[in-house]
């Protein structure tokens, strides 16, 4: 159902929303191009990648967003009361950064393919500072289990620019968002696929009225082979987590095959009896290490209020 504000004027126009910041908006039209806008209603909510109507007030002084249409999916993630913050909507694909330096965190990588997994949208995994070549070997070695179990894994350097081809070609027929830990290069990456992104995104964060050295402004860009990628402030050093505990188990697609072998169809792969899941932990078929991040994640759903205001 589309979400509406009170405004009983003609049929707006649709667009996109390519930049968002509170109230403030730019949408781009059919045609391509940009227009400064205002949320019309205080309970309309828009975020980078929402499909809009808009319309000029009717003094042409400004355009109103009137209207967010339904969202293909969101991304999302808990403010302090425990309630979901949309960030991004209508992706087709998170790409999860990691680096040899800092150090991985694979339990947070875990969590942004999970997220992946739950909107639903395709996940990538990129080795930056593959240039890091001791470093990135180790790192290599603790990503074969994520390749093992169908998921995509590509080296690049934004440094040397080594990958770069192959990463712009997976962008190409998608909608993509960057997240990653602080210092593995997401900036960098972005300025090797946009290498005027930072004046593009000073004039965009202008056209917000936030002004052009703004750092909260979330952005979509249009890439020049095709595709487009969101670069929002609000990502970047978040891992989101599932919003129920009963979906975490979905989220780690390597339990699919050994779930249905479990003795009960509402197994959570704990301690109930007869668990395919648990078997093949203990076999070697699932990764000891990556159930044990399933096990916390659902310890974090379970002492979160996410998912239960």
């Amino acid at each position: 159902m589309t979400r509406q504000s009170g405004c009983r004027c003609p049929a707006p126009s649709p667009g996109r929303i390519i930049a968002s910041h509170g109230p403030r908006v730019v949408v781009e039209d059919e045609q391509g191009q940009r227009h400064r806008c205002r949320l019309s209603g205080r309970k309309l909510r828009a975020v980078c990648g929402d499909r809009a109507q808009w319309r000029r007030a009717a003094d042409d002084s400004e355009c109103l967003v009137t209207a967010i249409l339904p969202r293909e999916n969101a991304l999302g993630r808990p403010d302090k009361r425990g309630r979901v913050q949309v960030i991004a909507a209508n992706l087709t694909q998170l790409i999860a950064v990691v680096a040899p330096s800092p150090p991985p965190d694979l339990y947070m990588l875990d969590r942004y393919l999970a997220a992946a997994a739950l909107l639903p949208a395709r996940a990538l995994i990129v080795l930056n500072k593959a240039e890091l070549s001791g470093e990135a070997a180790q790192l290599r070695l603790a990503l074969k289990w994520f390749t093992r179990i169908g998921y995509a894994v590509l080296e690049t350097s934004a440094q040397t620019g080594a990958g770069m081809e192959a990463f712009a070609e997976a962008l190409e027929p998608h909608t993509s968002i960057l997240l990653g830990q602080s210092g593995v290069g997401k900036s960098s990456l972005l300025n090797r696929l946009l290498p005027d992104v930072s004046a593009a995104t000073a004039e965009i964060s202008a056209a917000t009225g936030e002004g052009r050295h703004t750092t909260v402004v979330s952005v979509l860009h249009h890439l020049p082979r095709g595709g487009d990628i969101i670069d929002s402030p609000g990502v970047r050093d978040y891992a989101p987590p599932p919003v129920e505990p009963v979906d975490v188990a979905r989220a780690f697609i390597e339990f699919g095959d050994p779930a249905a072998y479990c003795r009960f169809s509402d197994c959570m792969h704990l301690r109930e009896p007869g668990c395919g899941v648990r078997e093949a932990v203990e076999s070697g078929a699932v990764d000891p290490r990556r159930y044990e991040s399933y096990r916390r994640l659902l310890r974090l759903m379970r002492a979160s209020k996410w998912g239960h205001s």
